[in-house]
């Protein structure tokens, strides 16, 4: 007998707009976000699916690595990531590099605490990574600026 654990399932709806490729997508009672692709197959107006994903690996790191640093007890003045994907040439077209660029302005974090947290974010917290991991080449700068 098999039992499923609703904590452990998503659902997501996405529905087409146009003609084109140009949808909404939702999960659950969320706000929908806008998806499309670039002319003449889509009109440019939402996010790429690419887009999306370099979006959602950049929250899903920032989540556990804030979450961890928190959990140090660290204060967290300004948190960013900026993500670049580098995409193939051949199809699928999907990311063969990534790159996030990690800036944490704190008055009492150091770059070996976020060195720290970004390795176990890697290894164990973050599910997007790891879905990645072997697949994509996923490069991670980060800086910390001591914040007054």
């Amino acid at each position: 007998m098999q039992t499923t654990d609703k904590t452990k399932e998503l659902s997501t709806t996405l529905v087409l707009v146009n003609d084109k490729l140009h949808f909404t997508g939702h999960a659950d009672t969320n706000a929908p976000v806008s998806i499309d692709y670039i002319p003449p197959l889509g009109d440019n107006l939402g996010y790429t699916s690419l887009e999306l994903f370099l979006l959602s690996i950049s929250s899903c790191v920032g989540s556990a690595v804030l979450i961890l640093l928190r959990k140090m007890g660290k204060t967290i003045s300004e948190f960013r990531i900026n993500s670049n994907g580098i995409r193939r040439n051949q199809h699928p077209t999907g990311f063969s590099n990534i790159t996030l660029d990690i800036l944490l302005k704190s008055p009492d974090a150091t770059q070996a605490d976020l060195d720290k947290v970004l390795s176990m974010s890697n290894e164990k917290l973050c599910p997007v990574w790891a879905m990645i991991d072997g697949n994509v080449e996923v490069k991670v700068n980060s800086e910390v600026i001591k914040a007054l």
